[in-house]
């Protein structure tokens, strides 16, 4: 099976976004550049309160209980963000796709990115690889991207911190 990295890297973008939402617009710009977009944009408050809105949305994919929901869910974000996919060389760093029209703000780059990139990696790896940690005590989100696609939690600190808790549970008398 053939995995596209542009979902891979948009949806963790959406997850680390979601996770720890920026604080202002100048700290959203700089997490976007940090995952590897090309900033030709200048991050502004309007861009963080459609950023913030859209992973509200972007929330009930993760959050969805069946596929079926879940592509719901996803294809009305899909359509806020639609446009036909185009070849670019905007950066002159080689040629790639953009499944967004050209020349928008931030907010709207954002949301077309992790959109799609979230339709990828869930179509290229599997519907159900996308959630919520397993821990009783985290409720971060997480993109599988495990070769297994077992996943369960945020991270190793959480699915070691829940080992340790179910073998004391089985220790005590």
């Amino acid at each position: 099976m053939h995995i596209n990295p542009y979902g891979e890297y948009a949806v963790k973008l959406g997850i680390d976004l979601l996770n720890s939402p920026p604080a202002s617009a100048a700290e959203l710009g700089n997490r976007c550049v940090d995952a590897g977009l090309v900033p030709d944009w200048t991050a502004t408050e309007a861009d963080l309160v459609d950023t913030m809105a859209f992973l509200r949305d972007w929330a009930g994919v993760v959050d969805a209980d069946t596929d079926h929901e879940r592509a719901e869910a996803l294809n009305a974000l899909l359509a806020q963000a639609s446009a036909y996919p185009r070849l670019t060389d905007h950066a002159g760093d080689g040629w790639h796709m953009h499944y967004r029209d050209p020349n928008i703000e931030l907010g709207g780059v954002i949301r077309a990115l992790v959109s799609v990139g979230t339709a990828l990696h869930l179509t290229g790896r599997g519907m159900s690889r996308l959630g919520r940690c397993a821990a009783t005590d985290c409720d971060l989100a997480f993109a599988d991207t495990s070769r297994t696609g077992r996943q369960r939690y945020c991270g190793t600190v959480c699915s070691n911190r829940d080992a340790v808790r179910r073998h004391r549970a089985r220790a005590m008398p």
